[in-house]
């Protein structure tokens, strides 16, 4: 199967809400590469923005944490050898379920090592970001999907990454 069209995925996300996704935290570790996004409201993709993700090797990270439950998370672009990360963590809860997380800093510089390493506020309780899981599957060439939607409503695409060196791995903790 090829990437789900936009009717797939929200067929997928109204029988999300009524029933669950059932996915647990192993189905969505992956390093993720933004493939489309939609706005709140629309049906219509975004591909200037979903482009000029893509040019900049927006990804998502998500690995396993330490402790019951928990999910590392970074959130990144790349322009050449200069990269911008988020990190944080995070934890799926609630039968649809959904993803709650907070980045905890940014870096900026080589992705192996940052320049800058700058710890971020914490949002108050429940105005942290999520994503609601829609659901996640196989593609024809052997890789893996994965749909969510925002806080802010929008609806993201994600294929996992093919090569090794899209995601160049850690926990984020470099300094």
């Amino acid at each position: 199967m090829a990437l789900p069209e936009l009717d797939a995925l929200l067929a997928l996300e109204r029988q999300g809400r009524r029933q669950g996704t059932g996915l647990t935290a192993p189905d969505v570790v992956g390093c993720w590469m933004l493939r489309q996004v939609w706005p709140r409201a629309g049906r219509r993709p975004l591909p200037l923005a979903a482009a000029l993700l893509r040019s900049l090797g927006a990804r998502l990270e998500i690995a396993l944490g330490e402790g019951s439950g928990g999910l590392r998370l970074v959130n990144a672009v790349r322009l050449g050898g200069l990269e911008l990360r988020f990190v944080g963590a995070g934890a799926l809860g609630g039968g649809r379920p959904l993803l709650r997380f907070r980045f905890d800093r940014w870096q900026l510089g080589p992705a192996a090592r940052p320049w800058l390493n700058q710890a971020l506020p914490s949002p108050a309780a429940r105005q942290g970001p999520f994503f609601a899981l829609i659901g996640t599957g196989a593609t024809e060439g052997g890789g893996r999907w994965l749909a969510a939607r925002g806080r802010g409503g929008g609806l993201a695409l994600w294929e996992v990454a093919s090569a090794a060196s899209a995601c160049l791995g850690g926990d984020g903790d470099n300094a």
